[in-house]
């Protein structure tokens, strides 16, 4: 994912992403110096690694030509998933570390201003018309709910009733919506009629699961495990579990109570989760998502140019990276 278009284009913009972020702390005033200070503090904690703030550039560059105007867009996804990923560790139970310099309460209050308060005040800047306004707030509005049912539902979840179509609905929750959301206002902001709106918002839906199913993947990779010690259960947890038969059911189950607080079992799960039939019906689901993103993009048409950037950006992101246990690397 380090060779990627879209990073081009994130080094074209990011010092403009970066002022507009800057711009809406400036715009607190001289009272909220301590909000200031908070939020500074868990934005530079809380660095994203793929920067996916591109991703309202470049659907606006598709509808327009011109992905510039959508900056200030670039700056509600930064400070909305700037909160989430911090909130996410906090529920996961594990990972979740403080931020230099603030106590773990001023982190949480930071993470609730950042998200969903400041995304909102982003929506005010000058670089953003008036009359589109309010329909960008009621997106962004209408995401926080349903981000956050998904995020209960992943909470919630009973393994034993786990299936790959329940754990789809809980990733159009929780990561679903807000790609769903900024898409959506990109096109919107570039003042595409509704049934094109809509078509971008189901676009970033199938790219949130896609993205969901990469971190998940990525996790393993690169052995954090943090899935296998919160006892998450994932789409490739689903693969496993769905089509056993009872006595392996019974095994995983047990395995992912057990993993949260044994290396041992968690070892044992990774290499259940890593068998090749299992492997392949993750790689199908990855597929199904691909391929869906690849028609809604042909459905939309648009700019070309910006237009190879996200269909390169679908391809990296379905890259399957698991290897059957058994195998070298």
């Amino acid at each position: 994912m380090n060779t990627a278009p879209y990073l081009d284009l994130h080094r074209e913009f990011s010092s403009e992403i970066e002022a507009e972020i800057e711009a809406i702390l400036d715009g607190l005033g001289p009272s909220a110096d301590s909000v200031r200070g908070v939020v500074t503090g868990l934005l530079r904690h809380q660095q994203m690694k793929y920067p996916l703030s591109v991703l309202p550039l470049i659907v606006h560059g598709v509808e327009t030509g011109d992905p510039g105007p959508a900056v200030p867009l670039s700056a509600v996804h930064v400070l909305w998933w700037t909160s989430a990923c911090y909130l996410d560790d906090l529920s996961d139970g594990h990972g979740a570390h403080t931020p230099a310099g603030l106590t773990p309460h001023e982190a949480l209050l930071a993470a609730v201003v950042t998200g969903h308060v400041l995304s909102l005040r982003a929506i005010g800047s000058r670089r953003i018309p008036e009359p589109v306004r309010g329909a960008l707030t009621e997106e962004v509005l209408g995401c926080g709910i349903t981000a956050a049912q998904g995020q209960l539902g992943d909470m919630r979840a009973d393994a034993g009733d786990a299936s790959r179509n329940s754990v789809v609905t809980a990733y159009r929750g929780k990561s679903g919506a807000p790609f769903g959301m900024i898409t959506a206002m990109a096109a919107i902001l570039a003042g595409a009629e509704a049934g094109r709106t809509d078509l971008w918002r189901e676009f970033g839906s199938v790219f949130g699961v896609l993205w969901q199913m990469f971190n998940d993947q990525e996790d393993i990779v690169s052995e954090r495990n943090e899935d296998l010690l919160n006892g998450t259960v994932t789409y490739l947890f689903a693969c496993a579990l769905e089509d056993a038969a009872p006595d392996a059911r019974h095994r995983l189950l047990d395995l992912r109570e057990a993993a949260r607080t044994s290396a041992a079992s968690r070892s044992a799960l990774a290499g259940l989760l890593l068998a090749p039939a299992v492997l392949d019906r993750h790689e199908n689901g990855i597929h199904h998502f691909r391929d869906e993103a690849h028609r809604i993009l042909g459905e939309l048409g648009g700019d070309e140019c910006h237009l190879s950037v996200l269909r390169q950006l679908v391809d990296q992101t379905s890259r399957p990276l698991l290897r059957p246990a058994s195998a070298p690397g």
